[in-house]
């Protein structure tokens, strides 16, 4: 028979519960609470990383506003200086023209007065058509004789307007080249604010796309998910809040158009009993230049490539120098300033766009375009962003909505 020892202090393990091992103990009211507080805080800590998502989305977009806007000022500066140094070139050559007239003029009068000296006109009258100071002495005389008056009152006529010409063509030439001056003085200071507005909106994209990643971060972790999908996540959102915008400025767009519809018939209604002209039927919408396809390959043959600010190629752009190459490869010649590629083409509708019209961004009337856009079709556009985003085609609503279409 075994014997069994015994140790002091020690026991002896407990019989086994022929029912198995216990059920854990429920959670309390308090385990509850605290679980659904740990959720709660999780869910709110996801809501504050979107709102500020969504507020560095915001603060970048005002940031593109304000550097699309100073580029393209001084897009328009250096378009009128160009303007001015042409019209000052053309000026000067046109009061240069008028002074060689007015030499020629001068001369066929001192000859009919020579002429008219010989039949009897005092030699000290033909000296002093020499003098400039004495040509309205001279005037004044030979006004005041019947036989000189018909001898060369043709020649000295000829010899006045070419003198109001001389100095109206002079005044002229001074007055475009103060303006030349002037423009040239606001390109320069429109070139220095793009410049320091495209140094900040470069900054405040490298700033806010850092803060952006860190939050994106953020998020993966709170949701447990990789970083690579929190961002596809949060792509997904701001692509969504974006149509969503886009949607509601359209409706706003159709509200808008429907109360001037009614308000037009309505007019027409009172008007139906009284006498009308009837309407000149309007022309049929332009139909696009036949280079339309060679500016858009052009486009696509840029996609990728940087944006820069005042740049027209050949390996950077900003909006309107995209537009500017890609409709001369069309055979078009536009301005670089999309204010004026505006103002230079044929208004249209969004229901009209084909492919190769420009689409057209404002925060204001024409007059406050800041940025231009290529019409691809179905729906797309080709253009230069901002600082920061390459040469890319997108949705036309990628952004907001745009405001004003014209066709080159």
């Amino acid at each position: 028979m075994t014997a069994v020892v015994c140790i002091p202090g020690a026991q002896a393990d407990p019989p086994a519960d022929p029912a198995g091992p216990a059920a854990p103990a429920a959670p309390t009211a308090a385990d509850v609470q605290a679980a659904q507080d740990r959720a709660g805080g999780a869910e709110g800590d996801v809501a504050a990383i979107q709102q500020r998502l969504a507020g560095a989305a915001a603060e970048l977009d005002a940031a593109t506003v304000r550097a699309a806007k100073a580029t393209e000022a001084w897009n328009g500066a250096r378009w009128a200086a160009r303007t001015a140094r042409a019209a000052k070139q053309q000026a000067v050559a046109d009061a240069a023209a008028a002074d060689q007239t007015l030499v020629t003029h001068k001369a066929a009068f001192r000859d009919a007065v020579i002429t008219a000296q010989g039949m009897g006109l005092e030699m000290s009258m033909v000296e002093a058509i020499i003098d400039a100071d004495g040509m309205d002495t001279l005037l004044e005389q030979s006004a005041a004789s019947d036989y000189v008056q018909s001898l060369f009152d043709q020649r000295r006529i000829a010899y006045v307007d070419a003198a109001d010409a001389a100095a109206t063509a002079a005044d002229a030439a001074t007055t475009a080249s103060a303006e030349a001056a002037r423009a040239l003085a606001d390109a320069r200071a429109a070139r220095d604010e793009a410049s320091a507005a495209a140094g900040e909106a470069e900054a405040a994209t490298a700033r806010i796309e850092a803060r952006r990643t860190r939050l994106v971060k953020r998020l993966a972790r709170l949701r447990g998910v990789s970083v690579s999908i929190a961002r596809a996540h949060q792509a997904a959102v701001d692509a969504q809040a974006a149509a969503q915008a886009a949607a509601e400025a359209a409706a706003q767009a159709d509200a808008d158009q429907a109360a001037q519809d009614a308000k037009a018939a309505k007019n027409e209604q009172a008007n139906d009993d009284a006498p009308t002209t009837p309407p000149t039927p309007a022309g049929p919408t332009p139909a696009p230049a036949g280079g339309a396809e060679a500016a858009i390959a052009f486009a696509r043959a840029q996609l990728g490539e940087p944006y820069r600010w005042g740049a027209a190629g050949p390996s950077a752009w900003d909006c309107s120098g995209l537009v500017v190459k890609a409709w001369a490869a069309g055979g078009k010649t536009l301005p670089h300033y999309s204010v004026a590629q505006y103002e230079q083409s044929t208004p249209i509708g969004r229901d009209q766009l084909r492919p190769g019209d420009l689409v057209f961004w404002s925060d204001g009337g024409p007059g406050s375009i800041f940025h231009v856009a290529l019409y691809a079709g179905d729906g797309r556009i080709i253009h230069a962003p901002r600082t920061g985003r390459p040469v890319t085609e997108e949705s036309i609503d990628y952004w907001r909505t745009p405001d004003f279409f014209a066709r080159p």
